[in-house]
């Protein structure tokens, strides 16, 4: 009989294998689970709404279509957690808010959402964000700072922190997460998870993002092969979202151990501007030379382009500004300081600069689109630091004004809504995850997963010890 603390290990693959099998009950999974998360959440700060009721609720209706070898999906009975930017049937999507009312009315699912319970996925409950996913750690007034189950310490990233932080501790194999920044791939890079960002509109999204078309929905997963299935899943069309991509019935895992010999990989430490801890850049030069050591010709090559700060900024600035305007001026006291300094900078965007910021996107995505003519895949760090303090929104060492002075590798591939993930790569000297990003050509989200996975097969993925969390 397995442990709870193996429980809590085993990916959504190996549980799924499990209750074919009858060795394993999606009960006592999700039971594990939520002792895990009781234990550690207190410290990590990763939910901020748990329903254990709900959650078992639906792990024994999971384990009777198991005894009767009826499965509702490809998920059954798998513990998942649902970022509180996506709004939840019956639960209240605060989204880190103190301005949000939490009576709802609460009467719909997002599309991804959706698909998981379509699935039989387990939900447990929501996992923290800051303010409206305004920045890239997580802390807000409503829910507080969320931590690193690596060093308490310091902050898993954000704006997807919360999931991130749960789903390495083994408070669930599966999170959903979005990315309208590197919202997915900084936390993961920060905590030592796989997560991808998937092109833009192959997963439905709905209600869009106030940060437009520059946000995504994606999986956060402790192996590469738990996010393909995810994919498979969350990617089910949704006529609630009109940029949705036509839908494409592929099963992403197929094709995943192929490998990468013969691929030509563009490798660029610094995009042609970048600052980058030397550190992290040694580690991530070596996890490069693996791709070369499994077939692939690698070169030395910046993908050409200028630095997109300021391009971005012009998309997510009147964003934040956007979201004040629409809360109401007798709760804005309530909101974020840092969002509402945003907010300010983008209410100084004229629509004469946003419409020059637009053409200048649609450069950026022909740019890319020419360059992945002569490369199948770019690779650069994920980050060129790791993990800060807690509880604060910059890092400090880069002397940065906004967090996005300290992730310019992620945002570049929002505005081409180019299909990136960020693979654990390595550790620090003081134990700190390094992650690895992999960036494919648009739509080709499955080469993207199966370099990733060719990556993963060489260097397994480690996630932290929780036991010294928990005592």
């Amino acid at each position: 009989m397995k442990t709870k603390t193996d429980l809590c290990s085993l990916s959504a693959a190996e549980l799924l294998g499990l209750y074919s099998r009858k060795r394993l009950s999606p009960v006592e999974v999700t039971k594990a689970v939520l002792e895990r998360i009781e234990q550690l959440n207190p410290v990590l700060n990763a939910f901020c709404l748990v329903d254990s009721a709900a959650a078992l609720k639906a792990a024994k209706e999971s384990e009777k279509r198991w005894l009767r070898k009826e499965p509702k999906g490809l998920l059954d009975g798998v513990p998942t957690s649902i970022k509180d930017l996506l709004v939840t049937k019956g639960w209240p999507t605060l989204r880190g808010s103190r301005t949000v009312d939490p009576k709802g009315p609460w009467n719909d699912d997002a599309p991804a959402v959706a698909r998981l319970r379509e699935h039989g996925a387990v939900i447990l409950g929501k996992t923290t964000t800051p303010e409206f996913g305004w920045k890239g750690v997580t802390d807000s007034p409503l829910t507080g700072i969320t931590r690193n189950p690596w060093n308490p310490k310091m902050t898993p990233g954000g704006s997807s922190g919360g999931a991130a932080a749960a789903a390495a501790s083994g408070m669930g194999p599966l999170a959903i997460g979005t990315d309208g920044g590197g919202s997915i791939r900084i936390p993961c890079g920060f905590t030592g998870l796989f997560g991808l960002k998937p092109s833009f509109g192959r997963v439905p999204a709905w209600p869009l993002s106030p940060m437009g078309t520059v946000a995504h929905v994606g999986p956060m997963t402790r192996t590469v092969e738990d996010a393909a299935l995810m994919l498979n899943v969350i990617s089910m069309p949704d006529t609630r979202d009109w940029h949705g991509l036509p839908y494409d019935a592929r099963d992403y895992r197929v094709g995943l151990n192929d490998g990468v010999k013969g691929l030509r990989i563009a490798f660029s430490e610094d995009l042609g501007y970048a600052k980058v801890d030397p550190e992290v850049l040694r580690i991530v030069k070596a996890a490069v030379r693996t791709f070369a050591a499994l077939g692939a010709r690698v070169e030395a090559k910046d993908p050409g382009f200028e630095d997109c700060g300021p391009m971005f900024s012009a998309h997510w600035f009147p964003g934040a500004a956007m979201i004040v305007r629409n809360t109401h001026p007798s709760k804005r006291r309530l909101l974020d300081p840092g969002l509402l300094e945003t907010a300010k900078l983008g209410e100084k965007v004229s629509t004469s600069e946003y419409m020059a910021a637009i053409t200048k996107r649609g450069a950026l995505g022909v740019h890319m689109n020419a360059f992945h003519e002569k490369y199948d895949l770019l690779v650069t760090p994920t980050l060129p630091l790791a993990a800060f303090k807690a509880g604060q929104e910059m890092a400090s060492i880069l002397k940065e004004k906004r967090w996005t002075d300290w992730t310019p590798f992620t945002y570049p591939f929002n505005l081409t809504q180019q299909p990136a993930a960020s693979v654990p790569c390595g550790f620090t000297k003081k134990g700190l995850p390094v992650g690895l990003q992999i960036v494919g050509p648009r739509y080709n989200d499955a080469l993207v997963l199966r370099a990733a996975r060719a990556f993963e097969s060489a260097h397994p993925f480690r996630m932290p010890d929780v036991s010294r969390l928990a005592g």
